[in-house]
């Protein structure tokens, strides 16, 4: 998915191949030696939180804060795992009683659902919850995830249930059992099934997203109140039943977001710890906050890691001088990534970008294409008959740290003689703006976050070329290279998803040599939870920070 202001604001996941400890981060039980038993039972866990959550109907909501938000209350036929690291990234049956069964080459899936299943209302979660939930996702007003209207098969006159009726391609031969009948062979489908728009919901529930003021719960918490834009508290679903879910830890009695508040505030609160700030987590400190966490107390309770999505430029090869590969490969050599690293707040928050994919990807390639090479890039240049130089435009949203990076940008391609033109856009519109193909200019910088540990959600977005749509377009570098496009195909089809991910990494490198996008950095969060905060720790899953399902107090009772 595109990096979003505040997902990036509260992107917490950690290396997958490695614990958290490995990049700084840690669980709670690290922090404090490892004397933690994890969470009590009871209490209320607090989150301060800038913004509000963008859609409570997973319909329409999709980023990383408030995927990780969708597991308290809603369950589907598989989910992520709880942990660290790897555990966290792994998938498991939900609802389902197990990972599906594949047939006809992957392209038909069966799955099997458990026994006792129920919605907060008592409603039985029942196959055809399953099927009505997921044919929401072709309604109009949904703009969720892609993943059901990419994969499932439908007539392209279909507009979900509330204007169309049932979808034939999802089956429900009883009560238990759900068919479905994809439009491809896709052999990580359970990786899809995660994404929140594959929530189930009874049927006919939720026209014009009811479910973004009173949601109807199938996890363990459900919607107790919400003030939008201001406070929303969770309470306990007493028709969850613990025994169906092997996930969800449910130790808190109830969960309470305070929205509204700015980056100073929260942090001022955290390093006070102070009240109900004890049971209370926050997105990433700022920058400027880092310098301060000196105490003993302070470090033990500091969780840091990679947000797990990748900061970059991406560089229109449509246009004039862009769509010379030598032109694009002499901006990728005289780019200053230490300049941009610093720009994010230094090597704590930001390492420097080489690969596409971040660090946190299974069958990542680590590897540095373009090391910093101003000779070179002049040579390059020479070479395209460009030596005097030339003028870009580059889009670019007006908050400190994006700008900071741009100027960073601007002063590393001047000893080439190109002259960088920052064209701010209003951060509401930025991705609207940039993602229209005729108001994209030269340059824009953005970032990406996978929707799963995959290349197969990372790469083809923003890089396939038969993807480019004069709306809503996430391939910025607008390339449509037909080898590029063939080996997307090819890996599609690999029925191994391990050897499939391998090969996502070699294709990172193919790309690459095209020089389409610059990949400036990956950023890191780092954040303090309340001293009483037990199970806390960064998901590798969620850019949306401490794995929820998971977190809760040391003291319930304090």
């Amino acid at each position: 998915m595109r990096r979003t202001t505040a997902a990036i604001g509260a992107a917490l996941a950690c290396t997958l191949l490695a614990s958290c400890s490995g990049e700084g981060g840690q669980s709670a039980a690290d922090a404090d030696g490892g004397a933690s038993k994890g969470p009590a039972t009871g209490g209320t866990v607090h989150v301060l939180a800038n913004a509000d959550f963008s859609h409570l109907d997973p319909s329409a909501g999709w980023d990383g804060g408030v995927n990780n938000f969708y597991r308290l209350i809603y369950r589907g036929l598989t989910t992520f795992g709880a942990g660290t690291g790897a555990k966290g990234v792994k998938v498991h049956a939900d609802l389902a009683t197990d990972l599906g069964t594949p047939s006809d080459n992957a392209k038909t899936w069966k799955f099997t659902l458990k026994d006792g299943l129920k919605f907060e209302d008592g409603t039985p979660i029942d196959s055809e919850a399953v099927k009505f939930g997921i044919e929401r996702a072709w309604d109009p007003d949904g703009v969720g995830s892609p993943y059901p209207k990419e994969l499932i098969k439908a007539p392209a006159s279909y507009k979900g249930p509330y204007k169309s009726g049932d979808l034939d391609s999802i089956e429900t031969p009883d009560a238990k059992t759900v068919v479905f009948h994809l439009k491809k062979s896709f052999p990580d489908f359970p990786s899809a099934l995660t994404m929140p728009n594959f929530t189930p919901f009874p049927k006919g529930t939720g026209a014009k997203h009811a479910f973004d003021i009173k949601p109807i719960s199938s996890g363990p918490y459900k919607v107790a109140s919400y003030k939008h834009g201001a406070s929303l508290k969770l309470a306990r679903n007493p028709k969850w039943k613990r025994s169906t879910d092997k996930i969800r830890a449910a130790k808190p009695d109830a969960f309470e977001w305070t929205f509204g508040l700015d980056a100073a505030t929260m942090d001022e609160r955290m390093l006070a710890g102070q009240g109900k700030d004890v049971d209370a987590i926050t997105p990433s400190i700022q920058a400027s906050t880092l310098s301060r966490i000196k105490t003993p107390e302070l470090k033990s309770r500091t969780l840091s890691g990679y947000g797990g999505c990748t900061t970059y430029m991406g560089m229109n090869t449509t246009k004039k001088y862009l769509k010379d590969v030598r032109v694009r490969q002499a901006i990728e050599y005289a780019i200053d990534k230490k300049t941009v690293v610093a720009a994010l707040g230094g090597k704590q928050l930001a390492t420097a970008g080489t690969a596409i994919q971040p660090p946190t990807m299974l069958g990542r390639s680590e590897y540095d294409p373009y090391p910093r090479n101003v000779a070179k890039a002049k040579k390059l240049l020479a070479e395209a008959g460009v030596s005097k130089g030339f003028s870009l435009t580059l889009d670019n949203r007006p908050d400190a740290k994006s700008t900071a990076e741009a100027v960073a940008i601007q002063e590393a391609l001047k000893p080439l003689g190109i002259k960088i033109e920052i064209n701010n856009i209003d951060t509401s519109t930025y991705y609207e703006v940039i993602g229209t193909t005729a108001k994209q200019h030269d340059l824009a910088i953005t970032g990406w976050c996978p929707d799963w540990a995959s290349g197969a959600t990372f790469l083809p977005p923003l890089f396939d070329g038969r993807r480019i749509t004069p709306t809503a377009n996430a391939n910025l570098a607008q390339i449509d290279n037909k080898a590029i496009n063939k080996r997307i195909d090819e890996i599609a089809a690999m029925q191994d998803v391990d050897a499939a991910n391998k090969a996502y990494g070699e294709l990172d490198k193919q790309i690459m040599a095209q020089a389409p996008i610059v990949s400036l950095a990956y950023e890191k969060v780092t954040m303090i939870p309340g001293s009483n905060i037990a199970g806390a720790y960064q998901s590798a899953a969620f850019s949306g920070g401490i794995d929820l399902v998971s977190v809760g107090l040391k003291d319930a009772g304090k």
